[in-house]
């Protein structure tokens, strides 16, 4: 019965209902009266009348909408009760005029009336206000959140309609206040990543220059000396290289994603490769690289020249934070949902406010991404990026001053 009452529109669940209390009001005057069929049919002539005369008052109330005329809610329900105390007395009045026999009960059964409806209209009224006052309170949030006071919350109570728009409500102004957050925190972001890209670029370029400049003044013509300028050169031109690779694959992530090129192919042979190619490095820096993989994890679903980039930043970010005598390690194994690669050192660690940013575009802890020790502040959000597309997981454990290990998973 639900269901199909609330497929009807408005006006045809008013006509439903009106004659369903007809039909009701008879049935209950048949079984308590016990009338005759000539009065049966009288009654139900009264009734069809008054019915009518009642539905098109109503019909007329909403098809001009003089409800909408009110200036307050509080007056529109008001205007809802008045209108259907006239409605019931009307009906009363009517009957009883054509039924009462004495004269002195009828005017008796008016004056009842009256109270009745002044009583239901003042009840009425007032009980409106548990629902107007909440509104009045909804429509002062959101004047507040049309301001600009994100913050601005309503109180919920009850478990109706108005209770569900209050927690929409407070549901929206909490989206809106976090996105306005997240919109300053990129604004931030954005003013740091132009200053400290300008940094980045502008130091390379201002050794480049200032070398061209020397040799071409003539200022160092000794051999020895020029090809140490032209090798510092080459180290600059090689440090601006990986910062734009580095700022095209944040770019690609940014807007939506790196390409892959996937493949079944053998993570200890990458592993081995990377260890080999950072082999020198370690041993210039008197760092112990070693690395171990179990014999079941190849083959993995992979593209290997991004795992290889990943592999790249880390075990070379472990080696820029490991002093000498200190040990890198890389290990992978099989688990149940795929493989686990760790990249672990000795290093100097990193401190505990710092270990929730280190996958940040752009972030440098005091420990963790300094300038001293290199980096763009990159290497970190693009493996995690790289990670995440081939639906893996990072992370990192770490302690200032114990060492830091490095952790991703590949499904």
């Amino acid at each position: 019965m639900k269901t199909f009452l609330s497929r009807l529109s408005t006006l045809p669940r008013f006509a439903l209902g009106v004659l369903l209390i007809v039909f009701v009001s008879l049935a209950i005057f048949k079984i308590l009266m016990a009338p005759q069929m000539p009065e049966l049919g009288l009654m139900a002539l009264f009734l069809g009348i008054t019915a009518f005369v009642s539905a098109l008052a109503g019909y007329i109330a909403y098809r001009f909408g003089w409800i909408n005329l009110s200036p307050t809610l509080r007056w529109s329900m008001l205007g809802g009760y008045a209108l259907s105390s006239i409605l019931t007395f009307f009906n009363v009045w009517f009957s009883a005029q054509l039924m009462f026999a004495s004269q002195h009960d009828l005017l008796l059964a008016i004056v009842l009336l009256v109270f009745a409806g002044g009583m239901a209209t003042a009840l009425g009224y007032f009980l409106s206000s548990t629902i107007t006052d909440r509104i009045y309170l909804l429509k002062d949030a959101a004047e507040k959140l049309a301001e600009g006071d994100l913050q601005a919350r309503v109180p919920v109570s009850g478990r109706d309609e108005v209770a569900a728009l209050a927690n929409t409500f407070n549901q929206m102004a909490s989206q809106l206040e976090a996105a306005d957050k997240k919109q300053h925190e990129l604004e931030r972001m954005r003013a740091d990543l132009i200053a400290w890209v300008s940094h980045d670029l502008q130091t390379p370029l201002t050794s480049i220059r200032a070398i061209i400049e020397a040799l071409e003044d003539g200022v160092v013509d000794e051999p020895d000396m020029v090809k140490r300028y032209l090798h510092t050169a080459q180290r600059d031109v090689r440090s601006l290289s990986v910062l734009i690779d580095d700022l095209f694959q944040m770019a690609q992530l940014d807007t939506g994603g790196i390409p892959l090129d996937r493949a079944e192919s053998s993570l200890s042979d990458l592993i081995s490769d990377t260890l080999e190619s950072f082999s020198e490095l370690a041993l210039r820096q008197g760092v112990k690289l070693e690395g171990s993989v179990d014999a079941n994890v190849d083959p993995v679903m992979m593209d290997t020249q991004r795992i290889g980039r990943v592999l790249n930043n880390l075990v070379g970010n472990a080696l820029r934070h490991t002093p000498a005598d200190g040990r890198v390690e890389v290990r992978a194994r099989r688990t149940a949902s795929g493989v686990e690669v760790s990249v672990s050192d000795t290093g100097e660690g990193i401190r505990a406010e710092d270990l929730a940013h280190v996958f940040e575009s752009f972030y440098r802890g005091e420990k963790s991404r300094s300038r001293a020790t290199g980096g763009a502040g990159l290497g970190l959000a693009i493996s995690r990026g790289i990670v995440q597309a081939h639906g893996g997981t990072i992370g990192v454990q770490s302690e200032a001053g114990r060492g830091s290990q490095f952790i991703f998973s590949l499904p």
